[in-house]
């Protein structure tokens, strides 16, 4: 039997390329992978050249067919944006697409793409590239918002108090949490901001948003605009009347009798020393705290009866801190904090210091941070004119003769002039106005307190230059500032848009 030549029988399978004469397996088209690319075009039908439309009003996409996104440049969002856009890309098998880099000006998008397809029982690759440009159209809502005609709901956020510190701390919430990206248009009107929405569902999306962060309550009402009686459509507007608690931070309050027992028997004279989405108390005789919430408050309402307009500086004369054993307990006491210090304090008002040599005794919390000769700021009770209900029916034994609130620096006003940082504002006002001294007093509260701040974005100032003896051997740690560390840079957009 003679040997079989396998090498031989495969040559014999093999055929010559019609095009070059490259021996292949023999296949439907005769022609090799190389010859068959270049005379199919698998991308053929696909286009090169395509068009998106952005609004600078709102800087959004347009997604067909009539949804608008926010995509920033090569995201993950804009590159399915540009995919969806080209037309015959679904009977191609996608390998990889990525975005080729222009100018950010130039208008014009490049994305590079690599796709397979079969041809005659090959598979070929070809990678392409396609160029989108960008053309300005205005969005509906940004049209009906020049239209003068743009709303169909509108919030509005009151806060209806002598004090509007809360209010202050609301609006810096909202910007770090950017809750106002959805709205239409921001107008201030009656010591309090309009927010106008295009949809009810953005606007009840804010009231959640302020439910969440303050105690505050909300009535709604709608006014019907138009009526198909064929269709039976309805158009309204929405309108939603939103109250935040009228108390502030370092106010003083009076509790109703019912509420103090149902708050662990604490005093009727509270201190409010901080707000979020519950008053937080404390009591400056027994340094008892409590919590009330928004439910809480609205079934039992109470006001403020002396408000930081009212503080008056007074001068420590001696302060004796009180051990725990010499505090007076109860069954059922509520929390007693860890972090003031209860104290008897001797005063006598700045105004009247080396004139009248009458002192003062009173209870603080404050034992941790005064000394004697500080200066502090509190309420006189005893000389205040006040009028309320629940203060008329206490005794006026229990009624302490003055409340500290807060230790006073002197040269504050010296260091506000060298304040390197800033707030911004939902809707820029007179500084110079009342509501402008409000905002300073508001802003010498982030300074004090370092849990107020952790809830507002800090920006520096560039246009204030850093002081060189900033850190010098002279400055005072004890006072009040905000650390570099706790600024953000503020971003400040020079380029000047390119024509075509």
């Amino acid at each position: 039997m003679e040997p079989i030549d396998i090498e031989s029988q495969n040559l014999s399978k093999l055929i010559a390329c019609c095009m070059c004469g490259l021996q292949i397996e023999p296949n439907p088209s005769n022609m090799c992978v190389g010859c068959l690319r270049n005379q199919v075009n698998i991308t053929d039908g696909i286009p090169e050249q395509a068009t998106l439309y952005f609004c600078r009003g709102c800087e959004r996409y347009h997604q067909p067919p009539s949804e608008w996104v926010h995509c920033a440049l090569e995201s993950r969002e804009l590159l399915s944006l540009c995919l969806k856009k080209l037309k015959g890309l679904n009977r191609l098998k996608l390998v990889d697409a990525g975005f080729v880099w222009t100018e950010p000006h130039s208008k014009r998008i490049k994305v590079k793409l690599v796709v397979h397809g079969e041809v005659m029982g090959a598979i070929l690759q070809k990678e392409f590239v396609v160029i989108y440009t960008i053309n300005h159209q205005m969005c509906d809502d940004c049209h009906r918002s020049e239209a003068k005609d743009f709303w169909r709901a509108l919030v509005q956020v009151r806060q209806r108090a002598e004090n509007k510190k809360t209010f202050y701390y609301l609006e810096q919430m909202i910007l770090k949490h950017k809750a106002h990206e959805n709205t239409l248009g921001i107008k201030p009107i009656h010591g309090g901001l309009d927010f106008f929405y295009a949809t009810e569902a953005h606007a009840k999306k804010m009231i959640d948003f302020l439910n969440t962060v303050l105690p505050c309550k909300s009535q709604h009402s709608k006014k019907l605009i138009s009526h198909d009686i064929h269709s039976n459509v309805y158009n309204y507007k929405f309108t939603y009347c939103v109250d935040i608690v009228p108390i502030s931070k370092d106010s003083v309050v009076c509790l109703p009798k019912k509420l103090t027992q149902s708050l662990g028997g604490i005093s009727p004279i509270c201190l409010i020393y901080r707000v979020t989405n519950t008053l937080h108390l404390i009591d400056p005789s027994t340094g008892q705290v409590c919590e009330v919430n928004s439910t809480t408050y609205w079934r039992q309402p109470f006001n403020a009866i002396c408000n930081p307009k009212q503080l008056i500086e007074f001068i420590v004369m001696d302060i004796e801190p009180i051990n725990d054993k010499n505090r007076k307990t109860f069954p059922g006491q509520g929390n007693i904090s860890n972090r003031h210090v209860l104290a008897d304090v001797w005063l006598v008002k700045a105004s009247e210091l080396g004139i009248n040599d009458n002192t003062t005794h009173t209870r603080t919390h404050l034992g941790h941070v005064l000394k004697p000769g500080d200066s502090v700021l509190g309420y006189n009770i005893l000389d205040s004119n006040i009028n309320d209900t629940n203060f008329d029916k206490l005794d006026r034994t229990n009624i302490p003769d003055v409340v500290l609130v807060k230790k006073h620096f002197a040269n504050r006003a010296a260091k506000k002039r060298q304040r390197i940082w800033k707030l911004k504002r939902l809707a820029e006002e007179d500084t110079g106005s009342i509501d402008g001294k409000e905002f300073n007093e508001f802003m010498d509260d982030l300074e004090e307190d370092p849990e107020l701040r952790k809830n507002v974005n800090i920006f520096k100032d560039n246009s204030r230059p850093i002081p060189v003896d900033i850190y010098d051997k002279d400055y005072d740690p004890n006072f009040p500032h905000i650390t570099l560390e706790e600024m953000l840079d503020d971003l400040e957009v020079n380029d000047v848009e390119m024509t075509e």
